[in-house]
């Protein structure tokens, strides 16, 4: 995570260096900064503009971002800048005497819960958790979502299985995939019924009369095109081809093609649009790619490989299944690869 920290006094700021040098430690990009009438006797960076300013920059680029100091600081800072729990980085506060860890917004698709909690385990303190579903032991279907980095395909069906799950009962689970694991409290194994979750890579399905469909990242995509095709014309040939194999575009993990279209503009677009990473091989990569694929004459003249689609697909995929041979149309060619995917429920 790309996690940016503040603190406002100087008891604060040396907590803030604490917190930023052992969540480094972990993987995360830290920047400790400090807005206080000493901060120049602080290691950490001095804030000079105004704590709007700060906030502002910091919620467009960061996943998170460490208030140590008052809640209500924190609260008057972000609160121009709260859009949804979708797109809002978490946001942690913490007491400068480190005696608080409190996860103050997106506690689950954020990560800031599971945050707070690392941070309170590493120095000492006290996580507050006030979400309705981790206080009573629940299934947060927003947590589940998250950790495995499936799409959640409606927040406001989220939000009516977790009301039903803290009001009502069970609702109703059922996947496509293997699962592993027992079920969490708050799930009950059901092929339909009035509500219920489903893990599926086809958006379209709903076993329950209201379903929400988790949708892992199992699809990658082969891409090739003729130069300078423009992205609708790839949009539409991925969406026709996705939807004649019954996935979601939220299923698509990557797109892959050759390195001669690393820089084309309808490739990058279509990709960016969608959120999608990209990956380019060399045609000596795609050669080693082993399999039967639809040789094209005219495309190795220019490639230097037969079939870019399939191949590079393949070769971007762990351990995935051609499911769709080379599908061409208005100068585009899309192939789909599927990898095998296990719902694991002890993550």
């Amino acid at each position: 995570m790309k996690i940016k920290l503040i603190g406002f006094s100087s008891a604060g700021c040396s907590l803030v260096n604490k917190i930023s040098e052992g969540l480094s430690s972990k993987g995360n990009e830290c920047e400790a900064y400090g807005k206080c009438t000493f901060v120049s006797e602080c290691s950490v960076i001095p804030v000079t503009q105004t704590l709007h300013a700060w906030t502002e920059v910091a919620f467009q680029d960061s996943d998170a971002i460490i208030f140590v100091g008052a809640v209500g600081i924190a609260v008057r800072a972000i609160a121009p800048f709260v859009k949804t729990k979708v797109a809002d980085p978490a946001i942690v506060v913490l007491d400068e005497r480190g005696s608080y860890s409190i996860p103050l917004l997106s506690g689950h698709i954020g990560g800031a819960n599971t945050l707070a909690k690392i941070i309170a385990e590493m120095i000492g303190a006290e996580a507050v958790i006030t979400t309705a579903t981790d206080i009573n032991g629940k299934f947060s279907v927003d947590s589940f979502a998250e950790e495995r980095g499936m799409y959640i395909s409606s927040m406001a069906c989220a939000k009516d299985i977790s009301a039903y799950i803290l009001e009502k009962g069970n609702v109703g689970f059922k996947s496509d995939f293997p699962v592993y694991g027992q079920l969490m409290n708050g799930l009950v194994s059901a092929d339909d019924g009035d509500i219920g979750i489903h893990i599926t890579s086809n958006d379209a399905k709903g076993p329950f009369c209201k379903t929400l469909n988790l949708i892992p990242k199992t699809t990658i995509i082969g891409l090739g095109c003729r130069k300078d095709t423009p992205a609708e014309n790839i949009e539409k040939l991925v969406i026709k081809v996705l939807k004649s194999n019954e996935l979601s575009i939220h299923s698509v993990k990557s797109a892959a093609s050759i390195d001669l279209k690393m820089n084309e503009p309808g490739i990058l677009n279509f990709c960016k649009k969608y959120g999608l990473e990209s990956e380019f091989f060399s045609k000596e990569e795609l050669e080693c790619v082993e399999g039967d694929f639809s040789e094209s004459p005219f495309v190795k003249s220019i490639t230097g490989v037969g079939n870019v689609c399939e191949r590079a697909a393949l070769k971007a995929s762990a351990d995935g299944k051609l499911i769709q041979k080379k599908v061409a149309e208005n100068g585009v060619t899309v192939a789909l690869v599927s990898e095998p995917y296990i719902v694991h429920l002890d993550k």
